[in-house]
């Protein structure tokens, strides 16, 4: 995918390029939509948009750095829209380049083609186009968080946030061991059989009472008659 937009956005600059500078070189510049778009045919020493003219060898420099940087960045590539990104930052980087290394005064200070005219704005080409382009989503990928290897910053701080430790288990999986059921049927058990021996003793002790004419401990002892 990276390739695919670098060599599209690299023909696109070439091809325009071309044609420009055999139709409009030394020529009037072409109006078009009531003035809204010129198309005219300059020359750039500087980088885009007409910045930084006299930097010619400096700015060819960091195109070469930029190149670099990007192959260097392709090799951990695994997300469709970075590949996007950088295939527009690749084919306008190296688009300018080719002017600079190639055309007039003299390698690697060619001055680049631009065609492109705006109201109020500097003219530019389709590199630069997809410089800026290209820029523009770099910045939208990484305020969302997606990275160039596809992982997004968010879900990796989610996981391992709601991922427990291994010594540890949620309390809803713990199961009680074997010997912890058999103790505790053992206590209830051992509980039960308490309660039935003193329950026997009790009424042991109330049908000897009973025998031997002395009153429950909760019956009411009637009290003697006063002779008068």
């Amino acid at each position: 995918m990276l390739v695919a937009v670098a060599l599209a956005a690299l023909a696109a600059d070439i091809v325009s390029k071309i044609i420009v500078v055999s139709t409009l070189q030394d020529r009037a510049p072409v109006r078009l939509l009531g003035g809204l778009l010129t198309l005219r045919e300059t020359r750039n020493s500087g980088a885009a948009f007409s910045i930084g003219t006299g930097y010619t060898i400096v700015f060819t420099l960091i195109a070469c750095g930029v190149v670099v940087a990007i192959l260097r960045t392709a090799r951990n590539l695994r997300s469709v829209p970075w590949a996007v990104c950088l295939g527009l930052l690749l084919g306008g980087a190296v688009g300018n380049l080719i002017d600079r290394l190639l055309r007039a005064p003299a390698p690697l200070k060619g001055h680049v083609v631009d065609w492109i005219q705006l109201p109020h704005w500097p003219v530019f080409n389709l590199a630069d186009s997809a410089i800026v382009c290209g820029g523009v989503l770099a910045v939208l990928l990484a305020a969302r968080g997606l990275q160039v290897d596809g992982t997004r910053l968010k879900d990796e701080g989610s996981a391992t946030d709601e991922t427990p430790n291994k010594g540890e288990r949620p309390e809803s999986e713990v199961t009680p061991s074997k010997g912890d059921t058999a103790d505790g049927d053992a206590v209830k058990g051992d509980a039960a059989k308490g309660d039935a021996v003193e329950g026997d003793a009790v009424e042991a002790d109330a049908a000897k009472n009973a025998a031997a004419g002395e009153p429950d401990d909760g019956a009411e002892v009637a009290a003697p008659e006063e002779k008068s």
